[in-house]
């Protein structure tokens, strides 16, 4: 059975430090300030996320469930990146189960951290994935947002 993520006081923390490491234009490959609008409060919420990038494309993944970033960024359609001096504020596309878990498998055997939070190994096949991703969606940033 997966884990279930909690943002406790020690995660809280952790991610403020993320946050500001990125700001600054450190923190590992792929990793951006992720804003959206706030439907709840009317500000913007921030995370620090993981982004899978190639040649074919960029990809935001919820490793961490459909948790209020991914309920905003749906609602939304656009989300805002962060990393350094550079923003980019871009639209979305939800992918299916089969489009998506390519992506999943791929982000789950590079981010080692959120392996406890899926129900699947790292290098099971891609089609294990399909039943992973209705509760680990993944988003395709198809360009930027007006």
């Amino acid at each position: 059975m997966a884990k279930i993520f909690e943002k406790t006081l020690f995660v809280r923390t952790g991610m403020v430090f993320m946050q500001s490491l990125i700001k600054l234009g450190l923190g590992g490959k792929g990793m951006y300030v992720l804003s959206v609008a706030d439907e709840e409060s009317g500000g913007v919420r921030s995370n620090p996320v993981t982004l899978v990038e190639s040649e074919e494309g960029r990809w935001l993944v919820a490793p961490y469930g459909v948790t209020r970033w991914v309920r905003n960024a749906r609602a939304a359609g656009w989300v805002e990146l962060r990393r350094g001096r550079r923003r980019e504020r871009l639209r979305i596309a939800e992918l299916s189960p089969a489009e998506g878990a390519p992506v999943l498998r791929e982000y789950v055997q590079r981010v080692s951290m959120v392996r406890p939070y899926f129900d699947v190994d790292a290098d099971a096949p891609v089609e294990a994935f399909e039943a992973e991703v209705p509760r680990h969606p993944v988003f395709r940033l198809v360009g930027p947002a007006p």
